[in-house]
């Protein structure tokens, strides 16, 4: 089998976000091609996190058994968040979208299985079910349009042509509610890699208290700000935030560069509570149920801090109003303090290809929506 994947992520950043992990079981299983777009000079100017591959753009790149291309253009669609500017938006997706490198045509021909993440990638969807109409497509939900902010131009794309995939698989069923057709849905969570249950040791703390958070997707600096104050008999150690001490320079909060995947596991494992600090917004709750972070943390079954709208319906997860000191503490005191369980199922990532490839062959997959 040869599998398509699109993505703003790039295969070879040191950053791994689920679809790195995807790819690499998917990789066991056949040929894996890699593209990566949304990336231009004003990605660069703007330090995306794919910079660093900045020389090896616009060529391909086997990369641990996987072909690699990042798309880099002059410029790239955006969404500029004015009203006025909606127009031209809209011209430059167009062109976008009607003038594909030859890379992306090439690799479209030649897939069995088109994967498409959440984003600039959705309005390649008709023109690669054109040239390619037997491959099987496949949405990958991992986050809500609104919540990543794409323009409108996507998301009426979507829309418009949601239906036609041959499954949509959301990271949470709650990001179904802003998708109207709801045949094709199906829950397919982030899952863990086997190596979690091999690499988490020894112990990396000598302190008594410790607290982790890792990654910096919606990180927000200013939790810890109060929680650091509020207890000083813990450690708070946070890795690949792209926070520095010059951001925060106080004594219990340990920062630490970007760190290799399996480095950061005994951090999480042997940590008293685990913290995901997002800024969050009307449209966050889905987080509860797709936070990358908190599935880790609920395999290793450490209590977790987050704000309320991301608590869900998991016990050993305690809730703040981000901004409210006093949320802030009580969360905290529960989250050491607790007892709880985790009790919610933890898919290693074979599971979860399988259920991706295949989702109506497993009943945890299926969603009930209210009427």
């Amino acid at each position: 089998m040869k599998y398509l994947i699109l993505s703003a992520h790039d295969y070879r950043t040191p950053r791994r976000a689920s679809i790195h992990f995807l790819a690499d079981e998917l990789n066991t299983r056949g040929e894996v091609r890699f593209f990566s777009l949304r990336y231009s000079l004003l990605s660069k100017l703007k330090k995306d996190f794919r910079s660093s591959l900045d020389s090896k753009s616009n060529h391909v790149e086997n990369h641990n058994g996987i072909e690699c291309y990042l798309w880099k253009t002059l410029i790239h669609p955006i969404n500029t968040r004015r009203n006025y500017l909606a127009p031209f938006e809209n011209i430059l997706f167009q062109l976008f979208q009607k003038f594909p490198p030859q890379q992306l045509t090439d690799w479209i021909k030649d897939s069995d299985v088109i994967i498409i993440e959440s984003g600039l990638a959705i309005i390649y969807f008709e023109y690669a079910k054109k040239i390619n109409p037997n491959a099987t497509f496949v949405y990958r939900a991992s986050d809500d349009l609104d919540t990543i902010n794409v323009a409108q131009f996507i998301k009426d794309y979507f829309d418009l042509t949601s239906r036609k995939y041959d499954q949509v698989c959301m990271l949470s069923p709650l990001i179904g509610r802003n998708i109207s057709y709801k045949d094709n849905l199906y829950y397919v969570p982030n899952g863990v890699g086997k190596e979690m249950a091999i690499h988490g040791d020894p112990n990396p703390y000598s302190h008594k208290k410790n607290a982790v958070s890792v990654g910096s997707m919606l990180f927000d600096l200013s939790f810890f700000k109060v929680a650091s104050k509020q207890f000083p008999d813990v450690n708070f150690h946070l890795i690949g935030t792209g926070c520095t001490k010059d951001d925060l320079d106080t004594q219990n909060v340990i920062f630490y560069g970007h760190m290799p995947f399996y480095d950061t596991l005994k951090y999480i494992k042997h940590a008293d509570i685990g913290i995901a600090p997002y800024i969050t917004n009307a449209e966050s709750a889905y987080l509860a149920d797709s936070s990358m972070k908190m599935v880790q943390y609920d395999f290793y079954k450490i209590p977790s801090v987050c704000p309320e709208i991301v608590v869900g319906k998991y016990p050993n997860r305690f809730g703040y109003i981000p901004g409210d000191s006093v949320s802030i503490e009580n969360a905290m005191k529960m989250a050491l303090n607790s007892k709880d369980s985790q009790n919610r199922p933890v898919y290693y990532w074979n599971e979860i290809v399988d259920r991706l490839l295949k989702p109506q062959d497993y009943p945890d997959t299926k969603i009930e929506f209210d009427n």
